[in-house]
């Protein structure tokens, strides 16, 4: 089985997409968005950003590699009684089935960043947008001292080395390597763009509790627990994350959580 697969199927993202959700639309608002804009968004999940695009009208793909949260998108669409939303399941890396300049705006954040290959994903991600069209992606930047990034390198360290030629998806969040990727598909440095932006964890449980769910349904959080427990150390990696969540909390309140954390948006305008 495709490890990137399995890893996002292990747990049940939707539990740690609950928290997401307005701060999901609140990005999605600065998009420019509009009825009829033909949108792609890539590494969707159950369509935290997904979802409030086609609420603006536009018609949206969501494609997403793990097939739970894709059934998951489809229900919230269901639910929403959404008909200008299609959710597949489907590879960063190769979108097969996608013709080319297909999309007004491609759309990843949080997504197509942790997929293999990147620079397959950055050539995939040119190739379906339209001359005139958009890129935007929102990617987590590696040695930021805010939640996500912090998460990621603690549990980096409880688990075993990466396999060799594994690159890692934090490098996403770093600007020459993106320029680069960029590049390389064929776009001109001039039309690449960055800013950082902050999106919010926001949810009514406590923090500790907002950390069991990263514990029991985020797979890269699971494996870290998993590699933990067989050296002894699953104790050790509980304080330090449990030190990292209520440390970070601005909610004002011990039951109820609200995390900011900072991200890299790129935006690549296709000529």
């Amino acid at each position: 089985m495709n490890p990137n697969k399995a890893l996002w199927e292990k747990g049940d993202f939707t539990k740690i997409a609950e928290s997401m959700r307005e701060s999901g639309a609140a990005l999605v608002s600065r998009l420019g968005v509009s009825p009829g804009m033909k949108v792609l968004d890539l590494g969707c999940g159950d369509g935290t950003t997904a979802i409030p695009e086609a609420k603006l009208g536009a018609d949206v793909l969501g494609v997403d590699i793990a097939s739970n949260l894709v059934a998951a998108g489809k229900r919230r669409a269901e639910a929403e009684k959404l008909a200008n939303i299609e959710f597949r399941e489907g590879d960063a890396t190769n979108l097969e089935g996608i013709g080319d300049q297909q999309f007004d705006l491609a759309v990843s954040i949080f997504g197509a960043m942790f997929a293999p290959r990147p620079q397959d994903v950055a050539s995939e991600l040119v190739r379906v947008t339209r001359p005139g069209g958009r890129i935007v992606m929102g990617n987590w930047i590696p040695g930021d001292p805010t939640l996500v990034a912090q998460i990621l390198k603690i549990s980096s360290a409880y688990t075993p080395p990466p396999p060799e030629g594994f690159v890692s998806p934090m490098l996403w969040g770093v600007e020459d390597h993106v320029t680069q990727r960029f590049v390389n598909a064929g776009v001109s440095k001039d039309d690449i763009s960055f800013e950082r932006e902050t999106f919010h964890f926001g949810i009514d449980c406590s923090p500790a509790e907002f950390l069991d769910r990263f514990r029991q349904f985020y797979g890269p959080t699971m494996n870290a627990y998993e590699a933990a427990e067989k050296n002894g150390k699953s104790a050790e990696l509980q304080q330090e994350l449990e030190t990292l969540f209520n440390d970070k909390n601005e909610s004002g309140s011990a039951g109820t959580t609200l995390i900011p954390a900072t991200f890299l948006k790129v935006t690549v305008n296709r000529r």
